[in-house]
Order: C-alpha cells, then structure tokens, then sequence
C-alpha cells in the first residue's frame, strides 16, 4: 500500500508558524495532484489547499487565503504547506492526500498520510 508521511505539526501559540511536509518513498508526488485536508473534533474534513500537478495551480480554502502557502519540491519528493498567523481554529489533524487529476477534478483521493496534529493555543 503505497503512503504518504506527514511531519511537521506540533503545538504553537497564536499568531506564530508551523510548516507542514507530505512525502512519499515509493511514489513519485510531481504526478499527483496533493492536497491538504484538515480535520478537527466533531468537524467534517476540510479541504485547506492543493497543488496541481499538471499546470501548478494551487487552491485554497477561503478562511486561510493569505496565511497558507502550499508548495513542492519535486527534487525532495516533497510538498510543503507553510502556515503563517495561525489561529486556533486551526486546530486540527491535518492529512496529506494524493491523486491523479488535477486539483478542481472532484475525484477521491487515492493515497493517504498518518496525519499530524497541529494544535493552536495559547
């Protein structure tokens, strides 16, 4: 079962910083559209961002335009999601997700991380 790992989350005061990464050692990530997608306690997933694979173009959800930074590196096998002026209701398991069409395609994500706990709280 081919799988994405995160890394990256932690425990942050408001208003500070945290970089998420997605990677994947049996895959190559610049084929795939990824996804971050956030869950928190008694809430629906969440799409936050993505990045397309074919054309680069990149979404964000509208309450982290402006804070949320989705980016890869495909010579790391990597893509990033840097999140600046957290808040704490960004509070969240947040997973990333892989497939192959692009990112406005409403297609089921075909590949999975563990996930990461990203807590904001003063």
């Amino acid at each position: 079962q081919l799988q994405l790992v995160e890394s990256g989350g932690g425990l942050v005061q408001p208003g500070r910083s945290l970089r998420l990464s997605c990677g994947a050692s049996e895959f190559t990530l610049d084929i795939y559209s990824v996804a971050w997608i956030r869950q928190a306690p008694g809430k629906e997933r969440e799409r936050v961002s993505c990045i397309s694979s074919s054309d680069g173009t990149t979404y964000y959800v509208d309450s982290v335009k402006g804070r949320f930074t989705i980016s890869r590196d495909n010579a790391k096998n990597t893509v990033y999601l840097q999140m600046n002026s957290l808040k704490p209701e960004d509070t969240a398991v947040y997973y990333c997700a892989a497939q192959p069409k692009h990112c406005s395609d409403g297609i089921p994500y075909s590949y999975w991380g563990q996930g990461t706990q990203v807590t904001v709280s003063s």
